[in-house]
């Protein structure tokens, strides 16, 4: 289990952001000597949580790897449960509950999205934990997944895959699944990142913010990185519970990063950019815009959003939130003139 012991924990935390002076910035958080402070640090060193290089001042410290494995699985025939049991169940096994519960769902979620979708021969499963979080890479070796959502729903541009991902209950299989894995697992793990040929694509939950890079490197097949404190006090529940209809059981509410529907030097002004962010935005009750990190809408993107999509469709309650001065001016009009 995660320590309990507050200078522990906070030397664990120094260690993570810098490995140098930690006996003196142990010492001043605590009020303790530095030769205490020294003390207890390898008493965290003979427990295996850290290890040191370099003497005196010059000693840096670093987390230790407490568990770590790296596993290739040929895809057919092939259960996520058994890499589940098999391989990462162990490293979590001492885990609180919430904890693990989120990890099963992240894991067998990911590995039976390659299983079932990637067109892989093989898929990677590594997951390597230290005395603050863990974390999993699960990769495979198929199309990429952003080029095959773009070709399955024939998008213009592999980008476009990124945002139907993040809107939720989308699938390229729908008699057997039903698009809420990938959505889902973003939302419980502090980190999700999916890298895919040229595309990467990084949710941090804490700070709720999504960005999408272009890379140089183009390469076959689809990486998902997964990364959880193990102290984290998220639970599965609620996180379901969020996006559910009240009294229901039904996926209903999405929160849609708007500025994912803006390629990079482009500014979105026109209905094509609107259509783009509000196909399938019918399949929810309850959709929430976030508008964080654009500056200005034109008034035909805005139009097509909140008049045209919103007159077709009164079932879907649309809420910006995070909307600059000038957004907010462009949301108000086209509502105006729906109401008018």
């Amino acid at each position: 289990m995660p320590t309990q012991d507050p200078l522990e924990q906070f030397a664990l935390q120094a260690i993570d952001q810098d490995g140098a002076n930690v006996s003196a910035r142990v010492a001043e958080a605590f009020d303790v000597s530095r030769q205490a402070a020294s003390a207890r640090l390898r008493a965290f060193k003979k427990k295996g949580l850290i290890e040191s290089t370099g003497t005196g001042r010059g000693t840096r410290y670093h987390l230790c790897k407490l568990a770590d494995d790296k596993q290739s699985y040929r895809i057919e025939g092939l259960s996520e449960d058994l890499v589940w049991d098999r391989q990462c169940a162990p490293v979590v096994r001492n885990l609180a509950e919430n904890v693990r519960d989120m990890w099963h769902y992240g894991i067998t979620e990911m590995v039976n999205n390659a299983i079932d979708h990637s067109g892989s021969e093989v898929v990677q499963v590594h997951i390597w934990r230290d005395a603050l979080r863990t974390s999993a890479i699960v990769a495979d070796e198929g199309e990429g997944i952003f080029h095959k959502i773009q070709h399955s729903l024939e998008l213009l541009d592999p980008r476009e895959a990124i945002l139907e991902l993040a809107k939720g209950k989308l699938t390229t299989d729908p008699e057997r699944h039903s698009g809420e894995g990938i959505f889902f697992t973003s939302k419980m793990f502090d980190a999700f990142v999916i890298t895919s040929r040229n595309l990467y694509f990084r949710h941090d939950a804490d700070e709720d913010l999504d960005i999408l890079l272009e890379q140089s490197v183009d390469e076959t097949g689809t990486t998902v990185f997964l990364q959880l404190s193990n102290d984290s006090g998220r639970k599965m529940k609620e996180v379901f519970d969020e996006f559910a209809a009240p009294e229901e059981y039904t996926f209903s509410k999405t929160v849609v990063p708007v500025r994912l529907a803006q390629h990079e030097g482009e500014k979105l002004v026109s209905r094509s950019q609107a259509k783009r962010l509000t196909a399938r935005f019918e399949k929810f009750e309850h959709v929430v815009l976030d508008f964080e990190g654009v500056e200005e809408i034109g008034q035909a993107f805005a139009d097509e959003v909140f008049r045209v999509f919103q007159r077709a469709h009164p079932g879907t309650l649309l809420a910006p939130m995070n909307m600059t001065e000038a957004v907010e001016d462009m949301v108000k009009r086209a509502r105006a003139a729906a109401r008018g």
